[in-house]
């Protein structure tokens, strides 16, 4: 499997479990419809990759776990244990825990940017960092969790999922033009 691929395929299941976890404080109809079209964006996902040819007209398969890549995935860890734990206790602010998550990932991305010399990473990284930055906000000034989880967990997961989706569509259409 070529890097877009793996890059897209754990965008597409990170963005999926996003929005499964994070509907269950909206109201029961948009619970279950978000959930649905979750589903189906992540179906649409893997029918893509399906139909991509196996073959990426002979490029060099892209090393993806780099010494670069476990430097900012430990980084990533730790920033988020960290956080979690003074959101829990000295800031008493566990509601914002989801916003954090999201901070956390949308930065990490800048660095894996840099590592795989792959500049929409800094578009998705400013996009989910932003939307956790707004859910902090959201959580330091009282907000309920619907509001949050929407802001901060829904959304990106959303986000995730048309960006794994552009990124497989777009490995599938080179790959289908190498071909």
């Amino acid at each position: 499997m070529h890097g877009q691929q793996i890059g897209s395929t754990v965008a597409t299941v990170f963005g999926l479990i996003y929005v499964m976890v994070n509907t269950g404080s909206l109201p029961t109809p948009w619970t279950l419809i978000l959930r649905v079209l979750a589903v189906l964006a992540f179906a649409l996902v893997v029918f893509t990759f399906a139909r991509t040819p196996r073959s990426d007209g002979g490029s060099p398969p892209q090393r993806i776990l780099t010494r670069g890549y476990w430097i900012v995935v430990v980084i990533e860890f730790v920033a988020l244990f960290v956080g979690a734990r003074v959101l829990s206790g000295p800031l008493d602010a566990p509601q914002a825990g989801v916003a954090w998550v999201s901070f956390v990932v949308g930065v990490h991305f800048f660095p894996l940017g840099v590592v795989f010399k792959t500049r929409f990473y800094f578009v998705l990284g400013a996009l989910i960092t932003a939307c956790g930055i707004v859910g902090i906000v959201l959580a330091l000034v009282g907000q309920g969790p619907a509001a949050i989880d929407l802001v901060a967990g829904v959304t990106p997961g959303a986000i995730l999922l048309g960006f794994g989706w552009w990124g497989m569509r777009n490995f599938a259409t080179r790959a289908v033009a190498a071909a």
